[in-house]
């Protein structure tokens, strides 16, 4: 079961946040055969989606949009989902939540 984890966007702002990964004894995961993807969507119907950048280190997923693609989303609320693959091809949600993106003034 994936974790639940809500984040704001600022629009019109680079964004930046990190999803970390630990086993079973706290030590971080080794991510170094993994690839991750994740998502922001209206609703879990949506045919449309802003895919963030995804980078990988030891125990993190670090997950990312430029100020350009923040500055296209509406401000509202948003879900997203952040799943691994594995060497194997597994998938596995790591987390999960809500977002909200906040209006910009200045542009």
């Amino acid at each position: 079961m994936a974790t639940k984890a809500n984040i704001d966007i600022d629009q019109g702002t680079t964004f930046q946040t990190e999803v970390l990964l630990t086993d079973d004894s706290g030590n971080p995961l080794n991510l170094s055969a993994y690839t991750a993807n994740a998502q922001i969507r209206k609703t879990y119907s949506s045919l449309t989606s802003v895919a963030f950048t995804t980078n990988l280190a030891t125990g993190e997923i670090i997950l990312s949009l430029d100020a350009n693609t923040t500055a296209n989303l509406e401000a509202g609320r948003y879900i997203y989902d952040v799943i691994v693959h594995d060497g194997a091809n597994n998938v596995t949600r790591v987390v999960e939540g809500i977002v909200t993106v906040n209006p910009q003034v200045t542009k």
